[in-house]
């Protein structure tokens, strides 16, 4: 056994009784036994440094790596918080993250249960119940939402809750209502998203000219805008350059 094998579990197994005593998470024991020297290393850098230094980016580093190590972690205290607190900005974000996490069946019954009482139209969350409909396959009842929304709610504006109800038209079909809407979007929305979006749905309808004049618009107003906007933007960006050298 090399000494940099044999180390790395000396290592692990000071960090392991360190675990112990400390109590800190029981994950971090199996962590350090599957990978010993990654394990300690994150485990160094996770629960060690930050409370030597004590700085911000510690502490970025220490959320980082636990959330990496226990994904769910957030979930389950705000799962926690929703049932000891109740409240409607409790299981909300309770909502929220379960849509996070990819359980957007689950997402939808805890946002049901909020829209009662005065919380029955609450835009925020009809909206947050419509995401999570289209998210879970069911774009009909998103738009049926979204419409009751805006009919509780007619002041209530949000790109967002827009850009969704476009793509919950074109996910019943209605190519022909999606394309009005995209096209609004299109015009104000500030990221490139819509646009690109409208571009693919006016290729897909054979409108091939309109969907290159949609593309070279967003793509030269890309050029013209700061940095941070490219850099925020650049995955819709660079699928827009695919799609327009496609054409």
């Amino acid at each position: 056994m090399s000494y940099y094998v044999l180390g790395s579990y000396i290592l692990s197994a000071v960090l392991i009784v360190h675990c112990m005593r400390t109590g800190r998470n029981t994950v971090w024991i199996w962590v350090l036994l599957m990978l010993p020297a990654f394990g300690g290393l994150a485990y160094i850098v996770a629960e060690i440094l930050p409370e030597l230094f004590g700085s911000r980016a510690a502490k970025r580093t220490y959320r980082g790596v636990k959330k990496a190590l226990d994904p769910e972690q957030d979930l389950r205290r705000y799962e926690a918080a929703a049932r000891q607190q109740g409240g409607v900005a409790s299981q909300q974000r309770y909502a929220e993250e379960l849509l996070r996490q990819g359980r957007a069946a689950d997402a939808i019954d805890i946002y049901r249960q909020t829209l009662k009482g005065l919380y029955e139209h609450d835009p925020g969350l009809m909206l947050g119940l419509a995401r999570a409909q289209f998210t879970a396959g069911r774009p009909a009842e998103a738009r049926l939402t979204l419409d009751e929304l805006i009919a509780h709610n007619p002041d209530y504006k949000s790109p967002e809750g827009h850009l969704l109800y476009a793509r919950s038209l074109e996910g019943e079909g209605n190519t022909a209502k999606a394309l009005d809407e995209y096209r609004v979007l299109a015009g104000y929305y500030a990221g490139a998203e819509a646009a690109l979006r409208y571009a693919q749905l006016l290729r897909r309808e054979g409108r091939t000219d309109d969907a290159r004049r949609t593309l070279r618009e967003l793509l030269d107003h890309a050029q013209q805008a700061p940095h941070h906007y490219r850099r925020a933007q650049a995955e819709w960006l660079s699928s827009a350059e695919r799609e327009l050298a496609g054409m």
